[in-house]
């Protein structure tokens, strides 16, 4: 074994700043100075070793002789970590002769009197791996076992273990006699200690004595209760038949008052069975976790402990009547612990249940009403949309929440009311039933709307899903909202009138007041009230004086259907219709003189006055087949898009329950081929087992070996560090594991000499961090070895990692050489994975990250949709877009992707890309692409990322397949 896989068990962090002495310092410090200053000098020994200074052997010999006669505890304590990293072996691998002495050191101190200096010692001497050392200490260790105080016998069984299990010679009898120990022994500590050496080494004997004492299981400590419940797990996974022997010791330990053994015996009780008994008592004891303990973590953890328990086919059954219990998760504070909670409540609930949970969110819904931070509103956001899901699972509940929701329009936080106003949409498209009520209470609420999105949008459904008669009663809303017309006559009136206001006083009595002297007095104060005569703007005509006025151009679209529909009713040329088209044009008539009269700060876009414009003339003039765009055709465009936003829920719901479930093993199509291997063509075989793989190969039809795809290997993942023509050839696997990379370097010593002190040296840039040096090794001629080196990735950022080797030639005398090595370069897309969020949250995110990196297109691809798959294999992320908006061929396309890293950050992009001539397949293609994120470095680096995908493109190199 070479130097650099030695083994190490105690890490000690080396100051930067720290000054090494020489060893004549340290040996005057050792010779003349007191116990204080010989600790402080024998750290910085310790400090010299780790760091791979050589030192002499004079210098074990000091130590001895002035450190080990100390009784100063810090010392001894300090001196069991040198005798842990001090090399005890000479260069042919033979016991140092001094190790003799520092032997009989560890005898006294296992005899000492202090029962700490025994337990430090003891657990030493878990540490040590070679037998010679510990043969003479094998009496001094046993009767530890004897000892007065509990600290030493549960080190002395904690250094048993460990020599058995590696020096079985040593000591033989081990389980016997810590089985005896066992019987007489009253501490929890140890008996937990002996209990866990039988569990590993002797499991008979283990289980012999859990059946003495199964029955006063439930009055053991917590810690040997948690040992207890990994012996019956593996025996029970060993034999099966042992289940129903123990499944009755894992029932009660449900009920032990420590949270992780209540948490392990119900891990283990699900894996023992699947009666539903067991998977009810599992499931309550995770519920009855989360509510009591205080850590999100935990919660996070065992609720998706609950997750997996609902992922089994056969558990969820169970897990649907305890719906009710899992909703009191929602009592805790965190926000990713509630949102988990719902989705799971959502997952689990049925017909039966379903009013109950509704009446619960309800409840929550109206405790969420008083508090007004961020993470209140977020969860009411959640609550929201989980009842608008509910509703449309369960359309028999939908009467009782619709009231509910209803509440939120009018609310502050536009997420929530953008999630109420999609519920209403769909529910009135989906809800024929219900529609007529759901449009009386939009109606109602429609004047308290707070948002001009949220307001455009209830307008929309109105005039979408109002009957003809209707349509008089939306104008009415309509113009009640937008108050006096013409809107600018209105306004100049309002500011031409002097403002009164009227001041009304109260007298207010007061109490008896006690005053100075200690006599009575009545005191009155007078209370001014000031009411503005000035009534306040109704909602539309506000959103409009404020510059709204992409509404203008929406309301023209809805007045086009009321219009058309009043027509349809009254007939085109009477009296009526033309009297109602006549009140359209003219609120149109006056939004845009409104926008062109210079009473509103904001420059109105001209696009909306040229849509509010030609909607004029439509109404005036009437275009044919313009009746069925703004009607059934509009209507058909909504289903679409819900039966796609449908689809794209089952197929995520499906993809989460293929991987983590067991459901995808149990399903098999009715209609699935029946395989005969001996039928099988050459090119059609499977071969999915074993027994088929290899009558096939008898029977010569198996199939030929594909060839070997080495960039799917770790061989495909080398990189090579160093020439071969240089004196030490360097090669390395990266291997990244999250928030590690592992750095796996192989280096041969391509010379005749040998190479001593042969460090790999490592800096980075980046937000990457070194974690250990790597150890100096020594190659023989032509010999090699493996160098492992470990760093910490802090953010989603490119990083680059710099080597270099430097060594020493034995027998000469020249200066210490160096090969440089190339760089390592750490790819951002080791941390990326595709994210899903909703439009809603995806324009909230677009908003609230501030920073962006705009990123022009230049590449040689001519297919639109081939660009944007391109891109999303390059960066993995995952296009929002629906394939029903991007799809045909239009010249131009427009779409949203969303990514996510393993250390919580989120990544969005929009792409905006157009034919240069939309009529010319062979047109280049031109735009840019926005990246957005929270932290500057993502964004930047995932800018250079998709600059880098397209560049690959433009030198030749073919572009990967689309993922289905």
């Amino acid at each position: 074994m070479s130097s650099g896989e030695l083994p190490c068990y105690t890490l000690i962090h080396v100051p930067s700043d720290a000054e090494l002495p020489s060893e004549a310092q340290l040996k005057e410090k050792f010779e003349k100075g007191g116990d204080k200053e010989r600790t402080e000098a024998l750290k910085k020994l310790i400090y010299m070793i780790l760091n791979g200074e050589k030192t002499s052997q004079s210098m074990l010999m000091y130590v001895i002789r002035f450190c080990l006669p100390s009784n100063d505890h810090t010392l001894k304590k300090t001196l069991l970590i040198f005798w842990e990293c001090v090399p005890k072996t000479d260069s042919n691998g033979k016991l140092l002769h001094e190790m003799i002495l520092v032997c009989d050191a560890y005898r006294k101190d296992l005899q000492h009197p202090n029962e700490f200096v025994r337990g430090s010692t003891l657990r030493f001497l878990c540490k040590l791996r070679e037998p010679e050392l510990l043969e003479p200490l094998m009496p001094a260790i046993r009767a530890c076992l004897e000892h007065r105080h509990s600290y030493v016998r549960r080190n002395a069984v904690c250094a048993i273990f460990t020599i058995y299990k590696n020096f079985e010679f040593l000591i033989p009898d081990a389980p016997e006699l810590v089985t005896e120990y066992l019987e007489t022994e009253q501490d929890a500590s140890c008996k937990r200690n002996a209990f866990m050496m039988l569990l590993h080494v002797d499991q008979a004997r283990a289980l012999d004595y859990l059946s003495g004492c199964i029955d006063q299981v439930g009055s053991f400590g917590d810690i040997l209760q948690l040992v207890i419940v990994e012996l019956i797990y593996k025996v029970c996974h060993n034999n099966p038949n042992e289940c129903a022997r123990f499944i009755r010791c894992v029932y009660n330990l449900l009920q032990s008052q420590s949270p992780a053994v209540r948490y392990e015996a119900a891990g283990t009780l699900v894996t023992l069975t699947n009666a539903p008994a067991a998977v009810k008592a599992a499931a309550s004891a995770y519920i009855e976790l989360i509510v009591k303990e205080s850590g999100n973590n935990v919660k996070l953890i065992v609720l998706d402990r609950l997750v997996q328990l609902r992922n089994t086919s056969s558990n969820e059954k169970v897990l649907q009547g305890l719906v009710m219990d899992i909703l009191r998760v929602l009592t805790s504070p965190g926000l990713e612990v509630r949102k988990k909670t719902l989705n799971l409540a959502l997952d689990l609930v049925s017909s039966r249940n379903v009013e109950d949970m509704v009446m619960f969110l309800k409840k929550e819904i109206n405790k969420t009403a008083t508090e007004t931070n961020d993470e209140n509103g977020k969860y009411r956001q959640a609550l929201v949309k989980t009842l608008h899901t509910a509703t449309i699972k369960f359309p028999d509940v939908a009467s009782s929440i619709v009231p509910v929701l209803m509440e939120f329009l009018s609310d502050t936080n536009e997420t929530a009311a953008q999630y109420v106003i999609q519920f209403v949409r769909e529910a009135v498209h989906k809800l024929p039933n219900l529609k007529s009520a759901i449009l009386a209470s939009l109606r109602e609420g429609i004047p308290f709307i707070q948002s001009p999105n949220i307001f455009m949008s209830a307008l929309w459904i109105l005039a979408t899903y109002c009957d003809a008669e209707g349509s008089l009663e939306v104008l009415r809303l309509i113009k009640t909202s937008l108050g006096d017309l013409p809107i600018v006559d209105s306004e100049l009136a309002e500011q031409d009138e002097p403002k009164q206001d009227e001041v009304e006083q109260k007298k207010v009595p007061s109490g008896p007041k006690v005053t100075a002297d200690g006599t009575y007095a009545t005191q009155t104060a007078l209370s001014t009230t000031v009411v503005s005569k000035k009534n306040e703007k109704p909602p539309l005509r506000r959103f409009l004086l404020n510059g709204e006025f992409f509404l203008g151009a929406s309301l023209a679209t809805v007045l086009t259907k009321l219009a058309q529909q009043f027509t349809e009713l009254n007939g085109a040329g009477s009296e009526r219709s033309n009297r109602f088209r006549a009140e359209c044009m003219l609120i149109l008539a006056s939004i845009i003189h409104l926008a062109k009269s210079g009473l509103i700060s904001h420059q109105v876009n001209e696009d909306d006055l040229d849509r509010m414009g030609a909607v004029i003339k439509i109404i005036a003039q009437g275009i044919p087949g313009l009746d069925e765009q703004y009607g059934d055709a509009c209507k058909k465009s909504l289903e679409l898009m819900l039966s796609a936003k449908s689809i794209s829920r089952l197929d995520a719901n499906d993809k989460l329950t293929n991987s983590g479930s067991s459901r995808s093993k149990d399903f098999v199509d009715i209609d699935k081929t029946i395989n005969f291997t001996q039928l099988l063509a050459k090119n059609n075989q499977q071969g999915e087992n074993l027994y088929d793989s290899s009558l096939s190969q008898a029977l010569g039809t198996a199939p030929k070996d594909t060839k070997f795809d080495f960039s799917s290997s770790k061989l495909g993942k080398v990189i090579q560090l160093a020439g071969f023509s240089d004196p030490i050839y360097a090669e390395a696997y990266v291997n990244v594991n999250q928030y590690d990379i592992v750095l796996d370097v192989l280096i041969v010593n391509q010379t005749s000499d040998t190479l001593q002190n042969v460090s790999l040296e490592l800096a980075t840039v980046g937000d990457l961090k070194l974690v250990d040096k790597p150890t100096p090794v020594t190659l023989a001629p032509n010999d090699f070895s493996n160098i492992k080196a470990t760093v910490k990735v802090a953010s989603t950022e490119n990083g680059v990692i710099f080597s270099t080797i430097s060594y020493d030639v034995r027998g000469s005398t020249s200066d210490r050489n160096c090969v440089y090595l190339q760089d390592i370069k750490i790819d951002i897309m080791d941390y990326i994975v595709p994210g899903n969020v909703t439009d809603t949250e995806f324009r909230q995110m677009w908003s609230d990250f501030e920073w962006e990196n705009k990123v022009n297109v230049m590449t040689p691809i001519r297919d639109l949709r081939e660009f944007l798959n391109h891109l999303s294999t390059s960066t993995n992320m995952k296009v929002l877009t629906g394939d029903a908006a991007i799809e045909g061929e239009c010249g131009f396309l427009a779409a949203n992707l969303c990514a996510h890293s393993i250390f919580g950050e989120d990544a969005l992009a929009n792409v905006s890309v157009e034919k240069a001539l939309p009529m010319d397949d062979a047109s280049p293609i031109v735009g840019h692409i926005r990246i957005r994120a929270k932290s500057q470095g993502m964004c930047l680096t995932l800018g250079d990322k998709l600059s880098s995908a397209m560049r690959s493109r433009r030198d030749g190199q073919p572009i990967a397949a689309p993922s289905a």
